[in-house]
């Protein structure tokens, strides 16, 4: 999964992305790696794993990962090559969910791109940007189609709803808002628009939002949480430079620092959650002596596809599953318990993995 994550200036984007990275870094043993000044790696934080390795004796540990790309230039005109606009704008089409972080908080020593603090504003500007792109996008597919239509009449439906996303585009409201049949949703994906990607808006809070239980009491976070309704994206409230000072603590000074304001999980844990929720994901597990390990599908995923997520072979020469759930397994403390118990399953081609199936695929090429 690649997230990138958006923002004008100031706006704490950048303190975010490096607070999450180097958290990243530290609570896992998968090891960080930058692939450029501005992605990282982090690991998907999930204690099923670390219990999963006690029973195995696992030799390795391999957590779920997630890509962050801190997309830089965006401001007001980065649809026509603004600040360092169309550049960032082509890395947000490889994202699978942008994360916009709006500010939030009233600081006077941290002077705001705008002059002022306005969420909605904030939104809107960085939300233009996006439509504006789109539209030139959407302008040179249906020009393109329309073209086409003279040896293909068939291509008639993709015009005739690519004009309506452009519609829609124009009264300022994302490609995600438009009602798609299951065919228009597949034309929609090959034009890969970025107004019709998932979004988490990060209202970016002050601690003292967090440590006085004042976050739904600070007035620009009501406003991101009713402009976000209206346009069906998710809200996340953060504090950007508290994940700075957690960044660097032992998990357990972490957890005593969270507990003391209320709180269970990190701001990089429940950014994660919405993230998997957002894009409809789940994790399922193997486990052994060798190396026990979380792979990410999508929800609805059938075992032979879920198997291909390891190697191609496994799915190409899908024989069956076994299958136990994680808690029936951990409530057995090890498998031929569960066995015993008739808890492991074999499941064939039709069977849809859940979320926390430990697995072992039988196959054969």
């Amino acid at each position: 999964m690649k997230l990138g994550i958006v923002g004008l200036p100031n706006v704490g984007k950048s303190t975010l992305f490096n607070a999450i990275t180097n958290a990243g870094a530290q609570s896992a043993n998968y090891p960080f790696c930058t692939i450029d000044p501005n992605v990282g790696v982090v690991s998907v934080p999930d204690e099923r794993l670390d219990k999963l390795t006690a029973m195995y004796n696992s030799a390795k540990t391999t957590p779920a990962v997630i890509e962050f790309v801190d997309i830089a230039g965006l401001v007001k005109g980065a649809s026509r090559g603004e600040g360092l606009g169309n550049k960032f704008l082509a890395n947000i089409r490889e994202v699978d969910a942008i994360v916009h972080v709006v500010r939030c908080f009233e600081d006077d020593d941290i002077i705001h791109v705008e002059g002022s603090v306005d969420p909605a504003r904030d939104m809107e500007t960085i939300n233009l940007e996006l439509i504006f792109s789109d539209m030139e996008m959407v302008e040179r597919r249906i020009a393109r189609s329309t073209k086409a239509l003279k040896g293909d009449k068939s291509l008639q439906s993709e015009v005739d709803f690519l004009i309506r996303v452009y519609k829609t585009l124009e009264q300022g409201l994302p490609a995600r808002s438009v009602e798609c049949t299951p065919e228009e949703q597949a034309i929609l994906d090959q034009v890969t628009l970025l107004t019709a990607k998932p979004v988490i808006y990060a209202a970016n809070l002050s601690e003292s939002d967090f440590s006085e239980g004042g976050i739904d009491s600070n007035p620009h976070y009501q406003t991101v949480v009713a402009a976000a309704a209206a346009e069906k994206a998710e809200v996340l409230p953060i504090c950007a430079q508290m994940e700075a000072d957690i960044a660097d603590m032992s998990g357990e000074e972490k957890e005593l620092f969270l507990s003391e304001l209320g709180l269970t999980h990190s701001g990089l844990d429940r950014l994660i959650q919405k993230s998997y929720s957002l894009l409809g994901l789940i994790s399922y597990l193997t486990a052994g002596p060798t190396e026990s390990r979380a792979w990410t599908i999508t929800r609805g995923t059938k075992a032979p596809g879920a198997a291909g997520k390891i190697h191609t072979d496994f799915e190409r020469g899908f024989i069956r599953a076994e299958v136990v759930a994680y808690d029936d397994l951990m409530a057995c403390g090890a498998m031929n318990a569960a066995k015993e118990k008739g808890l492991v399953r074999s499941e064939g081609k039709e069977y849809v993995v859940q979320d926390g199936d430990v697995i072992l695929f039988r196959f054969n090429v």
